[in-house]
């Protein structure tokens, strides 16, 4: 893997600075893409949280995100941004259909029933996007005040890098103050340590859990529109990869915890952009580092960086 020529030596330029350049170039390009893996992950950590469910068809849901803003903006003539705020609220009631439609019939059976159940989802999301949309990709529109490039002290930053960050903060920020300052957050706090007490208390539960796969199921949407942005196609298998890094991202920040998702998908981004940069000859093997850092966290802490052994 050669550098790109936005690296190459300039007339006069010391070799250290080109070094340091090329070093900063890679952080940046690793917090953006880490940004991505966590806000993907919370909509897993949020649900493991409280049913104690991996939701393994949380890519796809992403996947669908995408392309409710590729067809809000091809074939109602939406506005990037309005387009942007009708998919995650798209994807939010798709989420909720899921629930009710597959997980609430299986609530109180055997954790492998919800599980199995999670991955046959996957599988008729997948399968229904191919049949609906075509397996052939299609590109992404990307609009112009991303697709700028700014020079920065011989940084070359497009402004998707600049933008991402930005946006998950401000939707992490408001996904806390739900989950930290509102009734149905405090509900979801009480549910995921005692689900059937909360009951007892007169919380409605299966609805708690269904405005909990709303605000997980908007970020992923929110994830998988500015990864379409970042690598500009869709096709409905796109959410697969996504999908299993954003998990390992959950698991190694603490599945449960928002923050510690938030940091795991942030911490993979690094890893992944500094070792097959720094390290090209590995190239190849960048989804195996992900899933060696699974394997890892699992074998030498399970809980993950920020989480908490959760009660059976």
């Amino acid at each position: 893997m050669e550098r790109s020529p936005l690296f190459c030596r300039r007339a006069g330029t010391g070799t250290g600075f080109l070094e340091l350049t090329f070093f900063l170039q890679q952080m940046i390009n690793g917090v953006a893409l880490g940004s991505l893996y966590g806000l993907i992950a919370i909509g897993y950590t949020m649900v493991y949280g409280i049913i104690r469910l991996i939701n393994f068809a949380h890519g796809d849901v992403m996947m669908m995100g995408c392309y409710f803003a590729y067809f809000g903006i091809l074939m109602f003539s939406l506005p990037w941004g309005a387009s942007f705020v009708a998919a995650m609220v798209l994807t939010a009631i798709l989420g909720v259909l899921i629930d009710k439609g597959a997980y609430v019939p299986v609530r109180h059976a055997p954790r492998i029933s919800a599980l199995i159940t999670a991955i046959g989802v996957s599988f008729l999301l997948e399968n229904l996007g191919l049949v609906v949309f075509g397996g052939r990709p299609k590109g992404f529109t990307t609009p112009d005040m991303f697709a700028e490039v700014y020079e920065i002290a011989g940084l070359m930053i497009p402004a998707l890098v600049l933008w991402t960050p930005l946006i998950t903060l401000i939707l992490l920020s408001g996904i806390l103050f739900i989950i930290h300052r509102t009734k149905a957050g405090r509900a979801m706090r009480c549910i995921s340590h005692d689900m059937e007490t909360t009951r007892l208390m007169g919380v409605d539960v299966n609805r708690v859990i269904s405005i909990t796969f709303a605000v997980g199921s908007a970020a992923a949407a929110a994830g998988g529109i500015m990864w379409a942005m970042r690598y500009p196609e869709i096709n409905p298998l796109m959410g697969i990869i996504p999908g299993l890094k954003a998990f390992v991202a959950a698991v190694l920040g603490g599945i449960g915890n928002v923050t510690g998702a938030m940091l795991g998908g942030l911490l993979l981004g690094l890893a992944e952009i500094l070792l097959v940069a720094l390290m090209p000859e590995i190239a190849g093997y960048r989804d195996a580092i992900a899933f060696g850092i699974l394997i890892f966290i699992l074998i030498f802490r399970p809980t993950g960086l920020m989480g908490s052994k959760l009660p059976e």
